[in-house]
């Protein structure tokens, strides 16, 4: 793997059921309500009736100084386990949401599976490439932090 490339994975333990968690994570444009990181999504095609085509997109603000466009298609769909995106633009590769029921709780996995191409990045990924791990920690706990929060504020 390049400098370049991140191959990321979060984890999470959601205590509700798969069902309300996948509802949350498969309406993207409402991200920006309960996702501190999450600054706007804008829909630029709509997809079938499972969302597949659908392309978005997704403005972030991170908890560096800077903030990041892509724009993410749809690419599959299986209802309340998968859902896939092929990023492009600020960043390029693949984005995957996988749900698995415990119990009555959810068990999340988000693999990201990107190449950074803005140029300042490239130029500086061989110093920058663990901050930019603990960038995504960051707003990746904060996606976790404001579902939870959003969860217990609708008990579901």
């Amino acid at each position: 793997m390049s400098l370049t490339e991140f191959h990321l994975v979060t984890e999470w333990t959601i205590d509700a059921p798969v069902e309300v968690v996948w509802r949350e994570l498969s309406t993207p444009e409402a991200w920006p309500e309960w996702w501190p990181s999450v600054k706007r999504v804008s829909l630029l095609r709509d997809g079938d009736d499972h969302g597949v085509g659908a392309v978005r997109r997704l403005e972030w603000v991170t908890a560096l100084p800077y903030e990041l466009a892509f724009d993410m298609e749809t690419v599959r769909v299986e209802t309340l386990s998968l859902i896939e995106g092929k990023a492009s633009g600020e960043l390029e590769g693949i984005g995957r949401w996988t749900l698995q029921n415990d119990g009555p709780r959810c068990r999340v996995r988000y693999d990201w599976i990107v190449k950074i191409t803005k140029p300042w990045m490239i130029r500086l990924s061989f110093i920058l490439k663990p901050v930019f791990r603990w960038n995504h920690g960051v707003v990746m706990e904060r996606g976790r932090r404001g579902l939870l929060h959003r969860l217990a504020a609708a008990r579901y």
